[in-house]
Order: structure tokens, then C-alpha cells, then sequence
């Protein structure tokens, strides 16, 4: 029939199909049949998108820099951003107006305008170093947007690539931040040379340390040593000390010994003297002819020896005694022939 079409949409894309200016559908991927005369469709994308943004502000220090990153959004309510912005679309499926680029440039703006105070405030050197603070004021500038919430969009995220100054300004930085590196490298070569010397200076330092350490050390065991043979010396006197007063112990007890002895001697000898003079007492008023003939001795030389005597004590009351040669030697020999018999 003249004037039925259909048409058909993805699963990312929200359909809304008026007819006579009254909405007949609305869905998520719908594909149907309509009446071109009296119909028009609304198709709104409603995946996430990452929208690339690149745009300059001037620095408190009056210096231009370049911020470049991407935002990533996603329309959470289609409804809403269909009674903001054109998404109809014409028999062929194209968009009649190109109002997605008007989305992606509003919320660009936003974007602009939460970081431009920040990046009026700091001069160049802090805002090139500062991507993470402006990505943070981005989101949280574009969630509080009214704007933004009046079209239906969720910000998902935002991610700042670059924040870059003009050409001649990188030069000069390059050249200054050339000139200040150069610095920190004498600053550093002058350090290690300093530190150097101090090292050397705490390692002779450490060395005379060391040998006042080992000649103390040394002395100490000097001292010790000596203190060791004064009490090697004194225990050896002690000791000989001791060994004579061992030895003068033992000579007292000796002399005590000795003494003892001598007076048991002593006193053993009178007691022998006078057993034996007890003993002999009874013999010395004995006459001594008694006593020979009580020895029991019948040897004829005793006897003639006693006849002898008699004479030689008798000798003055005797005249004249003649002892012949003859008596004396029959005397011998019958002596003799007594004791071979």
C-alpha cells in the first residue's frame, strides 16, 4: 500500500513511533510497520559513548594550554533528551538533524566550564602537571550540571590525556627544566664529591678510631697480664710461705718427736740401769770365788788362772814360788790333751 513502511532498529537504540503527534510505541530494538503520511519516528542511541574533547584556557600567569581527553556518557532517559533535541529520523533511516554532535558539544562545554576557574587560578607549570585535578573538577562539574541532567545523560567517566602549552612555551620550558636538570647534575656531581670526601674523611676517622680502640684493647691485656703475674707471684709466695710454715710445723713436730724419744730413751735406760743394778746388787757383796764356782765353769784353765791370781794377791806373804818351764808346758799340753779328748 502507498505510504506503509517498515522499519527496524538494534537492541542500543530507543524507538519512539508518533502518530498524529500522539506516541503509538516506544521500546528498546522495536521493528514494525507505520503509515509515513501520519507517522514519525524518534530513534535515540542509548549505549555509551566516548566523546574526545580537545580545547584551550589561560593559565593565571596569562599562558594558553591545550587539555585534551575524552568523556564517556551514556542517555538514561531517552524521553527527556527526545522533548530537548531532534531525533527523528526519515524514511531512509538517517537522521533528519544532526543534533548528536549538539549533544556531544553541550556536554563539551560543561566540561570547559568546570575546569576554567580551576585553570585561571594556577599559573602553566602546576596546570601542565595537574591532569588528574582537572579530570576530577570534570566529572564532578559535569554530575552537577543542571544542563546535563535536563538531557537525560549519565557521565560515566572522564580521562584527560594531555594538558600541553604552546609550542614556544614547551621550548622554554624544556630549556629551563634543561637548565635546572643540568643544575641538579652539578648540584649531585658536587654532592657525590662532597660525600666522598666525607665518607673518606669518616673512614680515616673510623681507622684512627680502630687502632686507639686496639691500643687500648692492647693496653688493657697489658694491664691484665701484669695484674695476672702480680697474682701469679703472690700465690706463689703464699705458697712457699705456706710450705715453710708446713715445714717448720713438721720440724716442731719433729723436735717434739725427738724430744719425746729421747726422754723415753732416758727413761728406759734408768729403768735397764736400774733392773740390772737390782739385779747385780745381791752379786757385789758376794766374794768373786763364790761366784766362779757358781758359773758352773769346770775348764782347768780357769782354774789354773784363779790359782794364779790367788798367788799374785797372796804374793807378799809368799817367799819364793819357782814356775819351771816344764810345769808350765805339761800344764799347756795336758790342757791341750783335755780338749782333744
Amino acid at each position: 500500500m502507498f505510504g506503509l513502511r517498515h522499519i527496524k532498529f538494534d537492541s542500543m537504540t530507543y524507538v519512539f513511533h508518533f502518530k498524529n503527534g500522539v506516541i503509538k510505541r516506544e521500546g528498546r530494538g522495536l521493528a514494525f510497520y507505520y503509515f509515513s503520511p501520519n507517522s514519525s519516528i524518534v530513534a535515540i542511541p542509548i549505549g555509551s559513548n566516548d566523546l574526545p574533547f580537545i580545547f584551550q584556557e589561560t593559565t593565571g600567569d596569562y599562558q594558553t594550554v591545550t587539555i585534551q581527553g575524552q568523556i564517556s556518557y551514556k542517555i538514561s532517559d531517552p524521553k527527556m533528551l527526545s522533548e530537548v533535541l531532534d531525533f527523528t529520523v526519515t524514511k531512509s533511516g538517517a537522521y533528519k538533524k544532526n543534533d548528536i554532535e549538539k549533544l556531544n558539544q553541550r556536554i563539551i562545554n560543561e566540561a570547559q566550564t568546570s575546569t576554567s576557574s580551576f585553570i585561571h587560578g594556577i599559573k602553566l607549570k602546576n596546570a601542565i602537571r595537574s591532569a588528574k585535578e582537572i579530570e576530577n573538577r570534570i566529572i564532578e562539574g559535569l554530575k552537577s550540571s543542571a544542563a546535563i541532567r535536563l538531557l537525560g545523560v549519565d557521565i560515566l567517566g572522564a580521562n584527560v590525556l594531555a594538558v600541553q602549552a604552546t609550542p614556544e612555551m614547551t621550548k622554554a620550558l624544556e630549556t629551563e627544566t634543561r637548565e635546572l636538570l643540568q643544575q641538579e647534575a652539578d648540584r649531585a656531581i658536587y654532592e657525590r664529591r662532597n660525600f666522598a670526601v666525607e665518607q673518606e674523611r669518616k673512614i680515616k676517622e673510623s681507622e684512627l678510631n680502630t687502632e686507639i680502640a686496639m691500643e687500648e684493647k692492647q693496653k688493657q691485656i697489658d694491664e691484665k697480664r701484669m695484674e695476672s703475674e702480680v697474682q701469679r707471684m703472690e700465690n706463689n709466695r703464699r705458697l712457699r710461705e705456706m710450705g715453710l710454715a708446713a715445714d717448720i710445723v713438721i720440724e716442731e713436730q719433729r723436735k717434739v718427736l725427738i724430744e719425746q724419744k729421747t726422754a723415753n730413751d732416758k727413761k728406759e735406760a734408768e729403768v735397764k740401769g736400774y733392773v740390772i743394778e737390782t739385779t747385780l746388787k745381791p752379786y757385789k757383796e758376794m766374794d768373786w770365788r763364790i761366784l766362779a764356782a757358781m758359773s758352773g765353769n769346770s775348764d782347768p784353765k780357769n782354774n789354773i788362772a784363779l790359782a794364779f791370781r790367788e798367788l799374785a794377791e797372796n804374793a807378799t806373804k809368799i817367799g819364793t814360788l819357782n814356775i819351771t818351764p816344764d810345769l808350765l808346758d805339761s800344764i799347756v799340753n795336758s790342757n791341750r790333751g783335755g780338749d782333744e779328748a
